[in-house]
């Protein structure tokens, strides 16, 4: 999974191509109990690139994007937002993948 570098970074990728966007922190328990499951989500939509974003990093494109709960997801194509899982509930495999089934 690509990691978030910079907010413009951020601005491009949202803005070309199609990004899910794995908003997520290092001390989040919620957040480390799906990374084992993460690789295979990947594995089984390659029609969207991951990206990472730490949210103590970039705590501005959280509150811009209205992500005040993680683990959360934000998918993009082209500058439209196709849809978003925000929470601040645990996440299943099965919810995550239902959520991409769903954009």
């Amino acid at each position: 999974m690509k990691h978030l570098e910079t907010i413009e970074q951020f601005d491009q990728l949202k803005n070309a191509g199609k990004h899910i966007f794995l908003f997520s922190a290092d001390w989040c328990p919620d957040c480390r109990a799906i990374e084992p499951v993460l690789p295979e989500i990947e594995q089984n939509h390659p029609q969207f690139t991951f990206v990472y974003v730490d949210r103590d990093k970039f705590i501005d494109i959280c509150a811009a994007n209205d992500v005040f709960g993680i683990p959360s997801f934000i998918a993009y194509e082209s500058g439209k937002e196709l849809g978003r899982f925000v929470s601040k509930d645990r996440k299943t495999q099965q919810e995550i993948e239902d959520f991409i089934h769903s954009l």
